[in-house]
């Protein structure tokens, strides 16, 4: 028997292969020949999109764009911040964050004085013995301040003749026609009495109040800033008090700030009430007010007389000033020089509340001074105050 023959087999296979393969080559030799994965920076310069990830999501390498250096003149921390503002330039156009808590004022020649802004609560403090004289010699850990009855910590202290801006508020209604030569010599003594480097305005008020003379420290212009008499109508006290307290939180050079208020009756003409005047002081943590009192010539049976008296009192106790009520004209010249030597002889002390400025409302205050060799001493300043808003403290550079 003939043995079978495999050459059939093996040539049916191959015809298979040749089958199957062919159309593979076929697409093999249509394609093009694959290229060189290009970067992103070449597929940039060749206006290509960029490459699209296995995931089919776009790649946003950081080669897309050509590398730019930052001007050597910002500053950029590499560490970043968990406080975002941090994060943010820094540059002498720009100060930003690197001056948060401080105001950078431009000087006439370009410089520029760095001011803090801190939140400091500061105090102007006068301190009298049992007879009522005035005490100079304290130290720093004499004094005690509480605010809301919590002990607080004194970050700064001066006892020095600080220079100061003063308003000066004279009644020229129609009752004060007979008393505006002794009120004026006394207010121009007051100033002669004062710091050379302090800086006065002068108010003269009836209906309304007018700035008959802005800050000066010369007696001459101040005096022809009283001269301006026009004694008629009401008595815009309170609004003249306002209108102070503005003057001075805008336009005052010095830090420390007064206002001397002289009037012979009662509010009758202001739009502001006593307690929003008081309020609008505090606010502002604005100036010690003392007031004098011409009320020896009250022919209404006292009534009127007390009431303004209170309301004196009410003004310059919540300050830190005092209120005089003297018996004739002839007192008020010693008066005015003894308001000059109180302004001249305060304690001026600081401290930070351990209160957050945002948490609001009233806060009240008081100092104690004890010291051995004195006695039982009296201390007088403002009975309180309210925080200022804390997008107040936020402040930009300034330029001249």
């Amino acid at each position: 028997m003939r043995p079978c023959s495999n050459r059939p087999i093996l040539a049916f296979v191959l015809t298979l292969a040749l089958l199957f393969t062919a159309p593979l080559t076929l697409a093999a030799q249509s394609a093009p020949p694959a290229s060189a994965p290009k970067s992103a920076a070449a597929r940039a310069l060749a206006g290509e999109s960029p490459a699209a990830s296995p995931t089919g999501q776009t790649q946003t390498a950081s080669a897309q764009k050509p590398e730019t250096q930052p001007p050597l003149n910002v500053d950029r921390d590499p560490v970043v911040s968990p406080d975002a503002v941090d994060n943010e330039p820094v540059s002498p156009e720009h100060p930003g964050s690197a001056n948060r808590g401080q105001e950078l004022e431009r000087g006439p020649h370009g410089g520029f004085t760095l001011r803090r802004n801190v939140d400091e609560v500061v105090l102007n403090v006068t301190v009298l013995d049992e007879n009522g004289r005035l005490v100079t010699d304290l130290k720093k850990d004499d004094f005690r301040i509480f605010e809301d009855g919590v002990p607080q910590t004194i970050t700064s202290f001066q006892h020095q003749d600080i220079p100061v801006s003063m308003g000066i508020l004279v009644d020229n209604s129609g009752s004060m026609r007979d008393k505006r030569a002794a009120v004026n010599t006394a207010a121009l003594d007051l100033v002669k009495a004062s710091n050379r480097d302090d800086e006065a305005f002068v108010v003269n008020f009836s209906d309304e109040a007018f700035i008959d003379q802005d800050f000066t420290s010369d007696i001459g212009k101040l005096r022809e800033g009283l001269a301006h008499l026009d004694s008629k109508g009401g008595t815009a006290l309170y609004d003249a008090v306002v209108a102070s307290a503005d003057q001075l939180a805008k336009n005052a050079k010095r830090p420390k700030q007064a206002l001397l208020i002289i009037t012979d009756g009662e509010d009758n003409a202001s739009t502001f009430t006593l307690e929003q005047t008081i309020r609008r002081v505090q606010d502002l943590q604005g100036p010690v007010v003392y007031s004098i009192g011409l009320l020896f010539g009250d022919e209404g049976g006292g009534r009127e007389s007390r009431r303004a008296k209170r309301a004196l009192k009410l003004l310059s106790d919540e300050t830190g000033g005092i209120a005089f009520f003297p018996k004739s004209l002839a007192d008020v010249d010693s008066i005015a020089a003894e308001v000059a030597r109180d302004i001249r002889n305060q304690y001026t002390i600081g401290y930070h509340s351990t209160k957050p400025p945002s948490q609001g409302g009233y806060r009240t205050l008081r100092v104690e001074a004890h010291s051995q060799g004195h006695g039982r001493l009296g201390v007088r300043t403002r009975s309180g105050y309210y925080p200022k808003p804390v997008a107040s403290e936020a402040k930009t550079a300034k330029t001249e």
